[in-house]
This record gives structure tokens, C-alpha cells and sequence, in this order.
């Protein structure tokens, strides 16, 4: 079965508007975990505008199931109370399950384009080894070209995590046309040793497709959607419903 990680940034966004400690991000991933996600994902960003660097360390002491930290290892470093940290530096003083690198820029909104494996060769085989040193499961995220993916397997990478925007954008107008490009990936990846990911505006509108399409997906990163779903439906139907899809 796909795994499922509830990516809980949208969580600390809401705590971090009013000040204080409400939500408490902790406690929300422990509930996710309880209700059945198999995993936690969270990404923090240098200005800290949602999961701080603080929140990633006590998620650690907690969480049970996969435990996913997404970033840009380019970021510029921060502050914590445990002292300066870089996305580097974090990453492997916390030991996640697994590191995703994400090549966002500081001041985008969110995740908007995978990595150019051809241009950043070395240093994604750098740091591969760098987090795979410590024990880490590391995972590139790309968009769904083949080329691109091939070259991520030069890296020595463990997984590559599908950039999903462009299949959710069009799921309405033609989800045969709009998942073809996700089918051929996956054919690549898998004929090259990788291990596969999948997120970024997948919902339960348009996952339940995917998944039947994409059966050899070992996991999926959700956040906006189903946080936005839990405000209607609560957070234990929601994850179940989300599981559901990936059944």
C-alpha cells in the first residue's frame, strides 16, 4: 500500500498568525499518527513563516511513523534556541526517516518546479551521500521528465518524489492526458533503481486516479488539501477517507 505523510505546515501557519501555541503542531501529528498516517512531513523555511527550526526537534521526540523533513539544503542559515542551524546542519542533527530536497527559492509561496539534475549534478551527489552517511533515506524532488530522472539516479539517490502540480491542474480537463506524463515516469524511475514519492496538490478529488494509475507509488506528501479538508469533515475522517483513496 501507499503510504500516506500528512504534511503539517498549514498546521504551525494557523498557530503562528495568533502567537501562542494554538494548534499545537506536536500534538497534531501524534493525533494524524493515531488516526493512521504513516507518516509526518514537514518543511521548514528560513523565515520560519510556518514549522520552525524549534518544532522540527520536538516532532522528533515524538513522532512514531516516517518521519519527513523537506528543504532547500542551498537555504541560508537560521536561528533555534539549540543554536545556528543550516538545512544541512538540521537535518542531521534530528536523523529524519527520510530528507526530501526541494529546490524552492526563499521567498516563493510554496514548491513550484523540481530540480534541474543536469545542472546541479554534483552537488545533489554530494549531498546524497552527505545525508545517506548518517543513515538517512534521501528523496529528489522533480518534475515528471524523463531525462530528469534518469539523471537523479546518477546521484545515487534513494527515491525521487514527483512534482504533482501539473497532473492536478488538469485532472478537470482530462485526467488520461493530464496522468500520462506521471505513467512514463514512473516506468523510468523504476527502471533505474528508484524508489518513488509523489506530492503537491494531490486531494481526494484527484488521488484515488492517480493512485490507480501509479500503483508502484511508495508514498505521498499531502498538506493544503487535507488540512483544508480536515476543517470540514475533522482530521480522523479526513486521514481515513485519504487512506481510502489508497487502498
Amino acid at each position: 500500500m501507499t503510504k500516506l505523510s500528512v504534511n503539517i505546515n498549514k498546521v504551525a501557519t494557523i498557530r503562528n498568525a495568533r502567537g501562542g501555541n494554538v494548534p499545537d503542531v506536536v500534538r497534531f501529528a501524534q493525533d494524524c499518527e493515531r488516526f493512521g498516517a504513516q507518516g509526518i512531513t514537514v518543511h521548514p523555511r528560513p523565515d520560519e513563516r510556518h514549522i520552525r527550526y524549534a518544532d522540527v526537534f520536538a516532532l522528533k521526540e515524538v513522532v512514531r511513523t516516517e518521519f519527513n523533513i523537506e528543504g532547500n539544503p542551498l537555504g541560508e542559515r537560521d536561528h533555534v534556541d539549540e543554536g545556528p542551524y543550516s538545512f544541512v546542519d538540521l537535518v542531521k542533527a534530528v536523523r529524519p526517516t527520510q530528507v526530501t530536497l526541494v529546490p524552492d527559492a526563499e521567498n516563493v509561496l510554496t514548491s513550484n518546479a523540481g530540480w534541474d539534475t543536469e545542472c546541479h549534478q554534483t552537488y545533489l551527489a554530494d549531498i546524497v551521500r552527505e545525508f545517506q552517511s548518517c543513515g538517512i533515506r534521501v528523496s529528489i524532488f522533480i518534475d515528471a521528465i524523463p531525462r530528469m530522472i534518469e539523471l537523479a539516479a546518477r546521484t545515487g539517490t534513494d527515491r525521487v518524489e514527483l512534482y504533482t502540480e501539473s497532473y492536478a491542474s488538469h485532472y478537470m480537463v482530462g485526467k488520461e492526458r493530464a496522468i500520462q506524463p506521471f505513467v512514463e515516469a514512473v516506468h523510468v524511475a523504476k527502471a533505474n533503481g528508484l524508489g518513488l514519492n509523489a506530492g503537491h496538490d494531490l486531494s481526494l478529488e484527484n488521488l484515488s486516479y492517480f493512485h490507480q494509475c501509479v500503483p508502484e507509488t511508495d508514498e505521498v506528501s499531502i498538506g493544503h488539501a487535507l488540512i483544508s479538508d480536515a476543517l470540514y469533515l475533522g482530521i480522523e475522517n479526513t486521514i481515513q477517507q485519504y487512506l481510502n483513496c489508497l487502498r
